[in-house]
């Protein structure tokens, strides 16, 4: 049998079928199910299109309440669950929450007796995947506030998923300006295609190991600042930016860092070669917050764009989804460590749904390596 050499990284490598959805990065545009995703965060609200992911259609207004309800009801946290949230906090787990994240939801699958995907049926995979959906911010917000020294906030069930997070990180029920600002973000970042974090979830689904087993090794892969972990950095881009002489200092800042061989964080992406619909998209809902970071931002993204594409003509580079996120989430009251967590909770819904549709398929995914070390030499007694 020959074997297929793929391009590193795997770049322009198809390893599946998925009607989940689509990235088309020549187009700037990426798709859920059958919806534009941008289409989706502008016009419906997070649970809408989580109902989609997991039921494949938009829900009627019926459906809808019912959805709601139920996945409101798993948030809670029981006192067993808080206990493991409590020691992972107090050993450092709240500093670094995903790494805290990971440890509470394999204790998680531990106490609810989440049996293997291969052993389950559909019906319970979907249940375990809605618990885990549902309570992913719960824990999340538990482990920020223990690790700063405040008591976690009680879940609550009258808040849609925005909301709600926004509450339990701050204890105050927030603007609708704000939830609807911060549900947008979480909508337009619940998939992207065959992303590391994603492909890490649906090998390990492969497997048939059990459901929290994929979750956590896709929050491991999300968990690197060349993925998830990057909106903070870009965050912090602006900052330095800013002490240097704000937006005239762009243009030489974005010099030097190219000099230095170092990556503008916020910039460039591995599939798109024309703009990012996610920043077009969240950029707008920027500018709609308004206030002097946002307006830093617009003129930064032009200067460093701009000087970009004098340093690289042959392939422009614009700005990526987690250049205006951080800004859209500082609007928002979201502290800066908890960015990636945001990103986190959302995409915890796309993963879950990857991990579904692998665990349909009985075969193992099990490429080849080739190898590229020296000969054989053979030993002698």
């Amino acid at each position: 049998m020959s074997v297929i050499v793929a391009e590193p990284g795997l770049s322009n490598v198809s390893v599946a079928h998925t009607e989940i959805g689509d990235v088309r990065g020549e187009e700037g545009f990426y798709q859920y199910r059958q919806y534009n995703a941008v289409s989706l965060a502008r016009y419906r609200t997070f649970e809408e299109v989580w109902f989609l992911f997991v039921h494949g259609r938009l829900p009627e207004a019926y459906e809808l309440d019912r959805f709601v309800n139920e996945v409101r009801s798993l948030r809670t946290i029981g006192d067993d669950l808080m206990s493991v949230i409590r020691v992972v906090a107090a050993t450092g787990g709240g500093r670094r929450p995903l790494i805290g994240l990971r440890t509470v939801l394999s204790s998680l699958a531990e106490l609810e007796g989440m049996a293997p995907l291969w052993d389950a049926d559909p019906d319970t995979r979907v249940r375990h995947a809605l618990r885990v959906c549902a309570v992913t911010p719960t824990i999340l917000a538990a482990l920020h506030r223990i690790s700063n020294g405040d008591e976690p906030v009680p879940a609550r069930d009258d808040l849609d998923t925005a909301a709600h997070w926004l509450h339990t990180i701050t204890g105050e029920v927030p603007t609708p300006e704000h939830a609807r600002a911060v549900e947008q973000y979480l909508i337009a970042t619940i998939d992207h295609g065959f992303n590391a974090s994603t492909f890490t979830a649906r090998v390990i689904a492969s497997t048939g190991a059990d459901l929290v087993s994929a979750v956590c090794g896709a929050v491991g892969a999300f968990s690197g600042p060349l993925h998830g972990g990057a909106p903070d950095r870009a965050l912090d881009s602006l900052d330095e930016i800013a002490l240097t002489g704000g937006a005239e200092a762009a243009t030489e800042w974005a010099r030097g860092q190219m000099a230095a061989g170092a990556r503008i964080m916020g910039f460039g992406h591995a599939v798109y070669r024309t703009v990012d619909p996610r920043s077009e998209l969240l950029r707008d809902i920027a500018i709609g917050l308004g206030g002097d970071t946002v307006d830093l931002a617009v003129e930064v993204e032009r200067a460093v764009v701009s000087e970009l594409a004098r340093s690289h003509p042959d392939r422009p580079l614009y700005a990526n989804v987690e250049f205006y996120a951080g800004v859209v989430m500082d609007r928002c009251g979201i502290p800066r460590t908890m960015f990636t967590p945001t990103f986190t909770m959302s995409r915890v819904v796309g993963w879950c749904a990857n991990i579904l549709e692998q665990a349909q398929s009985r075969k193992i995914i099990r490429p080849r390596a080739t190898y590229v070390g020296p000969e054989v030499v053979e030993l002698v007694s």
